[in-house]
C-alpha cells in the first residue's frame, strides 16, 4: 500500500508559524488529493486543507487566510504552513492521501491512506 509520515508538529506561540510536512512511500502511480484534517480533544476530525492533483485547494473557514497547502509532485509530498497560530488551533493533524498505487505487477488498484499524527499545540 501507501505509507505517508508527517513531520513539522510542536509547541509554538500564538502569533508563530509552523511548517508541516507529509511524505508518501511505496508504488505510487498517481497522487489524487492530498490534505490535512486535526482532531482537537473531545472533537471531531475536521478537514483543515486539501488539494487536489489539479493545484485546486479547499481551506476550512477558520484558517483561510492563515494557513497555506502546497505540494511536490515528484517527491508526492503536501506541506501545511501555518502562520498567526492561535490557541484554537492546537490538535493533532493528520496528512490524508488517496490515488491509485501498483498492486502487483502492472496492476493498479486505488488506495486511501492517512498518516500517524503529530501534534501541534498552540500556547504561550
Amino acid at each position: 500500500q501507501v505509507q505517508l509520515v508527517e513531520s513539522g508538529g510542536g509547541l509554538v506561540q500564538p502569533g508563530g508559524s509552523l511548517r508541516l510536512s507529509c511524505a508518501a512511500s511505496g508504488r505510487i502511480f498517481r497522487m489524487n488529493t492530498m490534505g490535512w484534517y486535526r482532531q482537537a480533544p473531545g472533537k471531531q476530525r475536521e478537514l483543515v486543507a486539501d488539494i487536489k492533483h489539479s493545484e485546486n485547494t479547499d481551506y476550512a473557514d477558520s484558517v483561510k487566510g492563515r494557513f497555506t497547502i502546497s505540494r511536490d509532485n515528484a517527491k508526492n509530498t503536501v506541506y501545511l504552513q501555518m502562520n498567526s497560530l492561535k490557541p484554537e488551533d492546537t490538535a493533532v493533524y493528520y496528512c490524508y492521501a488517496d490515488g491509485s498505487y501498483y498492486s502487483g505487477g502492472i496492476y493498479l488498484d486505488e488506495f486511501t491512506s492517512w498518516g500517524q499524527g503529530t501534534q501541534v499545540t498552540v500556547s504561550s
